[in-house]
C-alpha cells in the first residue's frame, strides 16, 4: 500500500515524463506546426490537476482501493495522449 505522498510522486513523475515526450517530439521537428502538441500539453496538466484534485476529494480508509481507480485513470489517460502524439509525427 502506497501512501498518497508517493502516489502523487508518481503521477507528477508520469506526466512529467509524457511533457519531456512532447517536448523532444517539438525539438525533433522544428517544421511542424506547435498548436496540437502545446494541446497535449495543456491536456497532461489538466490530466495531472484532475487526479491531484480527486485524491484530496476522497474520503479515503482505504488509500489501496482508492489509489487503485485512480491509477488505472492516469494510465487510460496517458495511452490516449501518447497515441495523440504518435499521429502528429
Amino acid at each position: 500500500m502506497s501512501s498518497i505522498k508517493l502516489f502523487k510522486k508518481e503521477i507528477n513523475n508520469t506526466i512529467g515524463a509524457f511533457v519531456e515526450q512532447v517536448y523532444e517530439w517539438e525539438l525533433s521537428h522544428p517544421e511542424a506546426d506547435l498548436k496540437s502538441s502545446e494541446k497535449l500539453v495543456d491536456k497532461a496538466i489538466a490530466l495531472f490537476d484532475d487526479l491531484i484534485q480527486k485524491i484530496h476529494e476522497e474520503k479515503r480508509k482505504k488509500e489501496k482501493t482508492t489509489f487503485g481507480p485512480l491509477r488505472q485513470s492516469l494510465q487510460k489517460s496517458l495511452e490516449a495522449l501518447e497515441k495523440e502524439l504518435d499521429k502528429l509525427a
